[in-house]
């Protein structure tokens, strides 16, 4: 487990951090997230030993990361897919990496081909895209087979394919019993790929639960529906109070201030034919924008 106990961070008059507790459990995705400037990075920085907390701690397994030698054995972490020599081949990253981690070499071919970089194994990383990159440093973070796993923003600069292939990837490890901490500002990845959140804005924990249960924190968006007599479903509506009828881009109409279930009755009550009904689930932006909209650091005036 990664456990954070009154974590802080003070730089100067600056407290990036602010008595953060939280606890990652293995077998789940946790979902780091945070406006810009939520302390995010600092926090992973200070779990893996980079940065020293101003007060309070973080420990993995039990222990703090720099209390352990050869620490990719127990963390494997990407926090910054150009931190690498640009000048060397992924093979010679991937060799210095294992050799000063005391693992066997032959890691080295097998965590590039499950990357999909073995084929660009003896190529130079200045010449990566960022995709290339991200793919890098995941096989860096596999290299000692660790049973924690921390990603800060690894689904940047990668295709679709490389999104779905990360999101398996991801879900792969925590079902074989792994902790995966996965940071990102990706909303609508982090719907398919978390099973919990924790939520930080300007330092402080916001929430730490359930995928589903901080998504339902917006509430229902509405209702769907398709129907070849869009004025006899606004008439009927007229009896909602609250109802508002919406045409979509698609041919669809949105339907706000009511149930499917009290959408459904109105329509059959009025003989008004249905095609499709479809309430439309709650949002995971919408509820990470409602509850983090007074902690941005950064944000645009409207």
């Amino acid at each position: 487990m990664i456990e954070a106990n009154e974590l802080t961070k003070r730089y100067g008059p600056v407290t990036a951090v602010d008595r953060l507790s939280f606890t990652v459990r293995p077998g789940r995705v946790t979902g780091f997230l945070g406006p810009n400037g939520a302390g995010k990075s600092t926090t992973l920085r200070m779990a893996l030993g980079l940065t020293t907390p101003s007060a309070g701690a973080v420990t993995v397994g039990g222990r703090p990361f720099r209390d352990r030698p050869r620490g990719l054995r127990h963390v494997g972490a990407l926090l910054d897919a150009h931190e690498v020599h640009g000048g060397r081949s992924a093979r010679a990253h991937l060799t210095a990496l294992a050799r000063g981690n005391g693992l066997p070499v032959r890691r080295v071919g097998e965590v590039l081909g499950a990357v999909g970089l073995d084929g660009a194994a003896g190529r130079r990383i200045g010449g990566f895209s960022l995709g290339m990159k991200q793919r890098l440093g995941i096989a860096g973070a596999l290299l000692g087979d660790p049973p924690v796993l921390v990603f800060d923003e690894p689904l940047n600069g990668l295709d679709p394919e490389g999104v779905r292939w990360a999101r398996g990837l991801f879900r792969s490890l925590a079902a074989e019993g792994r902790v995966v901490l996965l940071s990102s500002h990706l909303m609508r990845e982090m719907e398919h790929t978390a099973d919990e959140l924790i939520v930080v804005g300007r330092g402080r924990l916001v929430a730490d639960e359930s995928l589903a249960a901080f998504a339902a924190r917006s509430g229902p968006r509405g209702v769907t529906v398709r129907t070849p007599s869009p004025e006899a479903l606004r008439t009927a509506l007229r009896e909602e109070a609250g109802a508002v009828l919406l045409e979509g881009t698609d041919g669809g109409w949105t339907v706000t201030g009511v149930t499917a279930e009290r959408l459904g009755d109105l329509a059959c009550a009025h003989r008004v034919p249905l095609h499709a009904l479809t309430p439309l689930g709650a949002s995971l932006e919408d509820a990470f924008l409602e509850l983090t909209a007074d902690r941005v650091e950064f944000g645009a005036v409207r």
